[in-house]
């Protein structure tokens, strides 16, 4: 039962995190060194970005008219916008696609720390604010998602690589930011930042269960499931709220979350490895 009560912990991390430009990976690394959960490293590994399927899974139900382009009962069966949004999709995520492949385990290995998390955490929030108060007396020329240009797409998409290659940059955070610094609206960017997830996660999500072979015991497969279901709630509740609340205000509190936090993480953890030489 404990271990379900953590991926319930994890799950709603998740949920949070996710969505808001905060860094989830980053959140999940520091709530792994706070309280680890007694399963094997393959699968922790496995579980760290399988269980983001349940946040995924809440922006597919959640936009499912603006991304599904097929309808049966319509006299065109294919809604052209939405195929030619998904095309954008996929370039944007062709250059984390592509590192997530090739180096994801060296950088699994050699970049997940909390160094680099902390270290992450307080040059984003800096770049938002920096961004933020650039922004202040402009207007956005992309107000629609059916404006982003192909260029744009992939502009947004090589952002992405940032947080591909960095834990604690976040990748809702970095796409946001792109789009922000192109002339994108707060609206659209997160809009589309929640759409360049789904083929993210899906295909991060089974080269990992591919490599972990699904062999889950019972307990190993509570777990996951659990932590999916919740993550998957709490993401429905984050996304309309965030939605909500960038019509009317900007990331900035955000920004001096992850400064604050990643300030709090070099403290304590710097001073724990301190103690522990």
């Amino acid at each position: 039962m404990l271990e379900i009560i953590k991926a319930i912990i994890y799950g709603i991390v998740e949920g949070i995190t996710e969505w808001l430009p905060i860094s989830s990976t980053g959140h999940m690394i520091l709530l792994e060194k706070i309280m680890p959960m007694k399963v094997s490293e393959e699968f922790w590994s496995m579980f760290l970005v399988v269980v983001q399927l349940g946040a995924i899974l809440a922006v597919v139900l959640m936009f499912w008219k603006k991304i599904f382009p097929f309808h049966f009962t319509r006299r065109e069966k294919v809604d052209r916008d939405i195929m030619e949004l998904w095309g954008k999709i996929l370039v944007a995520c062709v250059p984390a696609g592509v590192v997530g492949v090739v180096f994801g385990d060296w950088l699994d290995e050699h970049l997940y720390n909390f160094w680099v998390v902390a270290v992450m955490l307080i040059v984003v929030g800096i770049v938002f604010i920096f961004v933020e108060n650039r922004n202040k007396h402009t207007k956005p020329v992309i107000r629609r998602t059916k404006d982003l240009t192909w260029q744009v797409a992939l502009i947004i998409g090589l952002f992405q690589l940032v947080a591909a290659i960095f834990p604690g940059t976040s990748r809702s955070g970095a796409t946001i930011i792109g789009a922000l610094m192109i002339g994108v609206s707060r609206t659209v960017a997160a809009e589309f930042t929640f759409y360049l997830a789904i083929p993210v996660m899906f295909g991060a999500s089974l080269l990992k269960l591919v490599k972990f072979g699904f062999a889950f015991s019972g307990q190993e497969l509570a777990i996951l499931l659990v932590g999916m279901a919740v993550s998957f709630l709490v993401s429905v509740v984050v996304i309309r709220f965030l939605m909500g609340y960038i019509k009317k205000h900007d990331f900035k509190v955000f920004a001096w979350y992850r400064i604050f936090l990643g300030a709090l993480v070099l403290l304590y953890f710097g001073v724990l490895s301190g103690m522990v030489e």
